[in-house]
């Protein structure tokens, strides 16, 4: 039967348009993120070829960034299975290195930004109102994950450049008589838990969300799109896929492989239930790019560096291992080759033209030690993470006791994270006035929309001794700032609105 579209009439949405959209999903957007995630995790994938025998058994796939040169076949053959963009390569030629820099980048970026709890603040004048509001907002954010959710919220922007967050109802409309509690302060547990099992903040990895871009106004969505392969049952081995399809106005589910042909069906519809009017998507770029849906990754820009460390890391493998037994030429003496080479061996013979030579031994090769530490410096600076960054010196830099020194050594990534804070916060604040409208449109906790504005409130990102963090508390107090969000900053009271 052909796709119930109707309720997307709006849009312009038809069975074939959005066949197009899925296909070039799958063709042109599929292939580059499997590819960006690969180069970020270099997962270990056991395989029988003849390259994964040769290392025990496995492949890396960071290899595929290295030159044929050091594989005894220069043909490239693709092989199946859930990474079919994945190479298969003949017997290494030579020594095999892969040492993934990108990978470690990536995580102190996310510790630099999500490496401690953050909080949400409501904007709302009234404190009690807003003690409310914020107790809400917590639960909702810890329903959803808390910081694990953020973090992995953080991790799958730096991947591929931007994530999706989708604000989802899972609960049943409220009773009236039983919500008349909720226009009391929120101050039981059972209350809080209540309210937040009801939504459900979920991330939409890019690789199955299809974005329906206005033609307008490539910052705003008119629909969304989002494809899963799931178990048809526990233990099956047949998948199928579900299809759900988001507007303003409706939502509606359709299981099955053939969305378009005829044989999929429409198991679920209905209205929006979150935010008539409004796609219940928050889009969030990673680095903002100009007239683009997507942002910046920061992986992409590390992967031909990545390539070029690995090929030379391989070829100074291959150059040690080839130098680093020495060898003995003999000339004109006989039965050298029958008696060992060990320290106390005389060898004696009447010819005046004998002579033993030396070779081989591991030699130094300075423009190849500098090659490699200045790729190594080409990754620091484009990424702006330093080996400092996840504590490791490599030489002087300065009295790193002085909190300012240390701000100055990290200024590139802390100001990389300042810009990120403007990205991921705003798509934060946006992410909790959904919620609490889906909250408020099913009559569980009214809000007005002007109730709905929260404030996200970073940490530092840098280690801080406890004096220092006592003498900014006293600045505070002298300030006028309440004493309970003082002692909330420092630790020493229960947190409201903080995410951790």
């Amino acid at each position: 039967m052909p796709l119930a579209l109707a309720p997307f009439a709006d849009l312009g949405l038809t069975p074939a348009g959005l066949k197009r959209l899925i296909a070039d999903h799958q063709s042109a957007v599929l292939p580059r993120l499997r590819m960006l995630w690969d180069y970020w995790r270099n997962p270990l994938d056991l395989s029988s070829e003849p390259h994964a025998r040769a290392r025990g058994g496995y492949r890396l796939a960071q290899e595929r960034g290295l030159p044929d040169r050091l594989f005894s076949t220069g043909t490239l053959t693709p092989v199946g299975g859930g990474a079919a963009d994945r190479l298969s390569r003949g017997r290494p030629a030579s020594e095999i290195v892969v040492e993934n820099d990108i990978g470690w980048r990536v995580q102190a970026m996310i510790d630099y930004l999500f490496g401690k709890p953050v909080r949400f603040q409501s904007a709302v004048a009234d404190e009690d109102r807003a003690a409310q509001i914020e107790r809400v907002v917590e639960a909702v954010w810890e329903a959803s994950g808390g910081m694990a959710l953020l973090q992995d919220i953080a991790l799958i922007g730096h991947v591929y450049g931007y994530v999706d967050l989708l604000v989802r109802w899972v609960g049943e409309p409220a009773d009236p008589e039983r919500d008349a509690e909720f226009a009391e302060p929120l101050d039981q547990p059972a209350d809080l838990a209540d309210a937040a099992s009801r939504v459900r903040i979920e991330i939409v990895e890019p690789s199955r969300g299809v974005p329906i871009i206005s033609p307008d106004d490539y910052r705003r969505l008119d629909g969304y799109v989002i494809r899963v392969r799931r178990r048809q049952g526990p233990g099956a081995e047949a998948y199928s896929t579900l299809t759900e399809i988001f507007s303003g106005s409706w939502r509606q589910v359709y299981e099955g492989d053939e969305l378009v042909e005829g044989s999929a069906r429409l198991v679920e519809q209905e209205p929006n239930p979150v935010s008539p009017g409004r796609v219940p998507v928050v889009h969030i770029q990673n680095l903002s790019q100009p007239l683009r849906y997507e942002g910046l990754s920061e992986v992409e820009p590390l992967i031909p560096l990545q390539d070029e460390l690995n090929t030379r890391l391989s070829d100074r493998a291959s150059r040690v291992t080839l130098q680093s037994f020495k060898m003995l030429l003999a000339k004109g003496i006989d039965g050298f080759d029958k008696v060992p080479v060990r320290p106390g061996t005389v060898w004696q013979t009447d010819n005046l033209n004998a002579s033993i030579e030396t070779f081989g031994g591991d030699s130094a090769a300075p423009s190849e030690e500098a090659h490699v530490a200045q790729v190594r410096e080409a990754l620091d600076k484009i990424s702006g993470v330093p080996p400092l960054a996840t504590g490791v010196v490599q030489a002087k830099v300065g009295n790193l006791t002085s909190e300012n020194a240390l701000r100055l050594t990290l200024q590139g990534l802390l100001t990389k994270t300042s810009r990120k804070r403007l990205t991921y916060g705003r798509g934060l604040q946006e992410a909790t006035a959904l919620a609490l409208a889906a909250l408020s449109e099913q009559g569980v906790f009214i809000t007005q929309p002007a109730e709905r504005a929260v404030r996200v409130i970073w940490p530092d990102p840098l280690p801080r001794s406890e004096q220092d963090e006592v003498r900014e508390a006293a600045a505070k107090r002298d300030l006028g700032v309440p004493q309970e969000r003082v002692l909330q900053d420092l630790g020493l009271a229960p947190t409201t609105g903080q995410i951790g």
